[in-house]
């Protein structure tokens, strides 16, 4: 008995049938195995995302079956071809992306905690982000080199891109240097650990948190909000400062120009009296000493510490007001003269106390919270930064 063949008419809507068909019903399965397989993984993960790329990915193979059996002779039987399995493999790689990102994001549930002051390296977030954008990369770049490679007249330039590939790249690396360059100083910097995310650091004139490592730049977020971008390149070339290397206390000074016939013993009281009643200042540095002596003016220099470097900018306007204050109410001949006329009734100077409408890091909401960007990257981040930098630290600890 002769075989029945299809009608033609009919062919494009059996492979288009059999994609619909396909690609709703394996995604829910996916959905179903992913609501059972939730309950074992970490919070924040799930398996519904893999859902879509699956189904699509199973759908071209069922369109590919149909398409075979139903018009391998036709004239349309190759371009259509070719597009099923670019599909396929768009299907199979946007998988893979979205499995990168789960696991990404298994990882960061695992180190993260709740609160600002993160107690767990956030090296290891720096790293994870980095090497899923690198994975990602490089797998949309493989799905596009085998799409390629599905093409005859692409599989014959095969030995001629072979024999080229050594002019290819060394051409290819003349025209892309500067962005290899902060390629590779992005994974320099994720793996070195010479900045991570949260760390505080200055860049010339810029200061402010890390927010962010990529491949080819660092994202520092200032504190009115401004993000500045710099390549990769500027923090493995350029000197820059990381106030939280291994700590996040860190001290300050406040300078002023004086009379010669200042009190430095009345100054003194006053900054223990004043950093003794707030608790910006951690308790660790409190001084002051005349560090210069000119032109009829002394100048002094007062120096004082904090936990972080918010708090510190708070302490330092907050000194640098209350002796402003003191020593026009109580010592004004200690103000040069060419500044102000000295009062004719001296009266005692309240300490001065920090306020929402006083501190830029301290005191409201927001400021907290902007203070608590600039608190670092957590003690378990300085503890690790702190072994590697003392390796007899390490072994005192582990004994």
């Amino acid at each position: 008995m002769p075989a029945i063949a299809p009608d033609p008419a009919l062919t494009p809507l059996v492979v288009l049938a059999a994609l619909l068909l396909v690609w709703p019903a394996v995604s829910l399965v996916v959905r179903a195995a992913a609501a059972v397989a939730g309950r074992r993984l970490p919070a924040g993960v799930s398996l519904r995302g893999l859902a879509m790329p699956l189904g699509l990915a199973a759908g071209a193979v069922a369109s590919r079956v149909a398409l075979s059996a139903t018009a391998r002779g036709a004239d349309w039987f190759a371009p259509a071809s070719f597009g099923l399995v670019a599909l396929l493999v768009a299907g199979l790689a946007w998988a893979a992306v979205r499995a990168a990102g789960l696991v990404e994001t298994g990882l960061l549930a695992r180190y993260e905690h709740a609160g600002v002051d993160d107690r767990r390296a956030r090296r290891i977030r720096t790293q994870t982000v980095l090497l899923r954008r690198i994975l990602q990369a490089a797998i949309v770049t493989l799905a596009v080199a085998v799409v390629l490679l599905t093409l005859p007249a692409v599989r014959s330039l095969g030995a001629g891109l072979l024999a080229s590939a050594g002019l290819v790249s060394v051409i290819a690396a003349l025209a892309v240097q500067s962005t290899l360059t902060n390629v590779f100083a992005g994974v320099q910097l994720a793996f070195t650990d010479a900045v991570r995310v949260g760390d505080v650091v200055q860049m010339g004139e810029v200061f402010g948190t890390v927010e962010d490592v990529t491949l080819s730049n660092v994202v520092v977020k200032l504190w009115d909000g401004r993000r500045m971008i710099y390549p990769s390149s500027d923090f493995t070339t350029k000197a820059f400062e990381n106030w939280t290397r291994v700590g996040s206390e860190v001290s300050g000074v406040v300078e002023m120009d004086v009379d010669w016939r200042v009190s430095m013993d009345a100054l003194r009281a006053r900054l223990k009296a004043l950093v003794a009643t707030t608790p910006l200042w951690d308790g660790r540095e409190a001084s002051m000493q005349v560090t210069d002596a000119i032109g009829g003016l002394v100048r002094i220099r007062a120096v004082v510490s904090a936990r972080t470097s918010g708090d510190l900018w708070d302490l330092r306007c907050l000194v640098r007001e209350d002796l402003v204050v003191f020593l026009r109410a109580e010592h004004p001949e200690a103000i040069p003269p060419r500044m102000v006329e000295a009062p004719a009734v001296q009266t005692p100077a309240p300490l001065t106390r920090a306020g929402e409408d006083t501190s830029l890091y301290t005191g409201s909401f927001t400021a907290v919270r902007r203070g608590q960007e600039f608190a670092g990257p957590g003690e378990e981040a300085f503890a690790q930064r702190q072994r590697a930098v003392d390796p007899a630290q390490d072994v005192e600890e582990r004994t």
